[in-house]
C-alpha cells in the first residue's frame, strides 16, 4: 500500500540517518479538509429558506434527517460556517486542540440559550402543530399545497400516538403510497389500509364485514423439490392427473371458505405461480375477492392494520388467524388506474395510509419528501414538546448571547467562542440573501434588535423585512435547532482532528 510521501526540502543542517518529518503536513491536510468540506456548503447554501434552490445533500444532512428530519440544509450551512472561522483560527496559529474544545464550551452554552427562548407546547393545541408544519413546508417544490399537506401530517401522526404519553412517533406506523395520475390536490389521507394491487377475480371487488386472510403459501398444483419428467402413456392417465390436481386445488379453496374468509392476500411467490386460474376459478365462485403480489415488506404493516397473522400452510388456516374489516372496495382514480382500500378495521393497531397523487414522478417524489418532513416535525414536537421561532432568530439570538459569553472568558478561548459567535450569523445572512434582501443590513439591524432584547425578531421572507417571527407564525420544534447546532460542531470537531491522509489504491 504505497503512502503519500512528503518530498524532502534541503536542510541546511542535513539530516543524519533520520527520516524527514514534514511537520506542515498535519496542517496542509487540515486545510485541505476545510476547504473541501466549505465547497459543498457553499453549494448547498442557496438552497436555504423558502426561496432557496433545491437541494444536494451529504452525510451530516443524513444525520440531522434521521434525528429530527428537517433543517438539513440548515445543518450543512452551519458546519461550512464553523469550518470557515476554524481556517482563519488556524491561520493566527491556534493550536486544534483549543479550537475544539472551545467550539464544545460554546454549543453546550448554546443549547442553553435556545431551551431558555423556547416555548412548551401541547400536543392538544392543533394550530400551533399545523403552523410547525406550515413552516417546513414552505421551503419546499409543493409550498403552495402546505394548506392541504400541513393537516393531513398533523392528522396522520395524532391518530398512530396516545398524545398523553406518546415520547416518539414511530414513522412506520405512517405508510406513503404513490400513485402516478392525477394532481397533489388528489392526496389523501386514509384511516385503513391502501393496496395498489389490482384484485385479481373480477367478479368481486366490494366486500362489507370482510374477513381477511393473508396467505404465504401457494394456490397452485405442488411441484416436486427435484427435476422431473412424467410420461404419460395413454389419455386415462392424464385425465388422473389433472382429476388429481383439481381435487387438490378444490380442498385447498374449501378450507379456506370454511374458516369464514370472503378476502384473500396472497404474498408474491418467487417458486411457482402463487396462484393458479384454477384456484382462482374456485375462489370466484366462493364469492372471495382475491388479491395477489402482496410484497414481502408489506406484511408486517397489513398485520398491525388490520389485526391478521400471515398464514404459512393450509393447515393453520382457521377463524382466530384472520383479520377484519368494515368494508374492502377497489376504487377508481379517474382513469389513472386503481387502488383497493381497506377501511373500518376492527382491532386497528394504530396505522394509516397517505396516498400521494401527481402528474409525474419527479412531483410525487417530491411531495412524498415534503410529506416526510412534515411528519418529521410533528414528530420532533412529540419528542420534545418546544417551539422556536424560525427565520433566523434563534440563530442571531444564539450569536448575541454567544459574544457576551466570550467577554466572561479569557486568552485564546474567548478568541474562539466569539468566532464561533459570528459563525452563526450566515444563516440570516444566507436567508436574507435568498430572500433579495440586503445580507449586511438586515444582519446589523437583527443583531441590534437582539442586542436590546427582542428575542423573536427574525427575517420575514414574504414581506421582506424584519419583524417578530412569532406573530408570523413561522416557527420550527426546539429540537431541529438544537440537532443542527451540536452535529454541525461535532462534524466540525471530527475534521479537526484528521492531521494525515494515507492514499491508498
Amino acid at each position: 500500500m504505497p503512502e503519500a510521501m512528503a518530498v524532502p526540502r534541503a536542510s541546511s543542517a542535513g539530516n543524519k540517518g533520520g527520516a524527514y518529518v514534514d511537520r506542515d503536513k498535519p496542517a496542509q491536510i487540515r486545510f485541505s479538509n476545510i476547504s473541501a468540506a466549505k465547497a459543498v456548503a457553499d453549494a448547498i447554501r442557496t438552497s436555504l429558506g423558502p426561496k432557496g434552490m433545491d437541494k444536494m445533500l451529504v452525510e451530516l444532512s443524513k444525520a440531522q434527517d434521521i434525528e429530527a428530519g428537517d433543517g438539513t440544509t440548515s445543518v450543512v450551512v452551519i458546519a461550512g460556517a464553523l469550518l470557515d472561522a476554524c481556517c482563519k483560527l488556524l491561520q493566527k496559529g491556534i493550536h486544534p486542540t483549543i479550537i475544539s474544545e472551545s467550539f464544545q464550551k460554546a454549543v453546550d452554552k448554546g443549547v442553553e440559550v435556545l431551551t431558555g427562548m423556547s416555548r412548551p407546547v401541547e400536543l392538544s393545541d392543533r394550530e400551533t402543530l399545523l403552523n410547525s408544519a406550515t413552516t417546513s413546508l414552505c421551503s419546499k417544490v409543493v409550498s403552495q399545497y402546505s394548506s392541504l399537506l400541513a393537516p393531513m401530517s398533523v392528522d396522520a401522526v395524532m391518530r398512530v400516538i396516545d398524545p398523553a404519553t406518546a415520547t416518539g412517533v414511530d414513522l412506520q406506523n405512517i405508510k406513503i403510497i404513490k400513485k402516478l395520475g392525477g394532481t397533489i390536490d388528489d392526496c389523501e389521507l386514509v384511516d385503513g389500509l391502501v393496496l395498489t394491487q389490482r384484485v385479481a377475480s373480477t367478479g368481486v371487488t366490494r366486500v362489507e364485514k370482510a374477513k381477511i386472510g393473508l396467505i404465504q403459501f401457494c394456490l397452485s398444483p405442488p411441484k416436486t423439490d427435484m427435476d422431473n419428467q412424467i410420461v404419460v402413456s395413454d389419455y386415462a392417465q392424464m385425465d388422473r392427473v389433472l382429476r388429481e390436481e383439481r381435487a387438490y386445488i378444490l380442498n385447498l379453496v374449501k378450507q379456506i371458505k370454511k374458516a369464514g374468509c370472503n378476502v384473500l392476500l396472497i404474498q408474491k411467490s418467487i417458486l411457482r405461480d402463487a396462484l393458479s386460474d384454477l384456484a382462482l376459478h374456485f375462489l370466484n365462485k366462493m364469492k372471495i375477492m382475491v388479491m395477489k403480489e402482496i410484497e414481502r415488506e408489506d406484511i408486517e404493516f397489513i398485520c398491525k392494520t388490520i389485526g391478521t397473522k400471515p398464514i404459512a400452510h393450509i393447515d393453520h388456516f382457521t377463524a382466530e388467524m384472520l383479520g377484519s374489516a368494515e368494508l374492502v372496495e377497489e376504487v377508481s382514480l379517474d382513469g389513472s388506474g386503481k387502488l383497493v382500500k381497506i377501511t373500518g378495521c376492527s382491532s386497528p393497531g394504530k396505522t394509516v395510509s397517505i396516498v400521494v397523487r401527481g402528474s409525474n414522478k419527479l412531483v410525487i417524489e417530491e411531495a412524498e419528501r415534503s410529506i416526510h418532513d412534515a411528519l418529521c416535525v410533528i414528530r420532533c414536537l412529540v419528542k420534545k414538546r418546544a417551539l422556536i421561532a424560525g427565520g433566523g432568530a434563534p440563530e442571531i439570538e444564539l450569536a448575541v448571547r454567544l459574544a457576551e459569553y466570550s467577554r466572561t472568558m479569557g486568552g485564546m478561548e474567548a478568541y474562539c467562542v466569539r468566532a464561533y459567535a459570528d459563525a452563526l450569523e450566515v444563516i440570516p445572512s444566507t436567508l436574507a440573501e435568498n430572500a433579495g434582501l440586503n445580507p449586511i443590513s438586515t444582519v446589523t439591524e437583527l443583531r441590534n434588535r437582539h442586542a436590546h432584547g427582542d428575542k423573536m425578531a427574525g427575517i420575514n421572507v414574504r414581506k421582506g423585512g424584519i419583524s417578530n417571527i412569532l406573530e408570523e407564525l413561522v416557527v420550527q420544534p426546539l429540537l431541529v435547532s438544537i440537532s443542527a447546532l451540536t452535529l454541525a460542531t461535532e462534524t466540525v470537531r471530527s475534521i479537526l482532528k484528521i492531521d494525515d491522509v494515507v492514499n491508498t489504491r
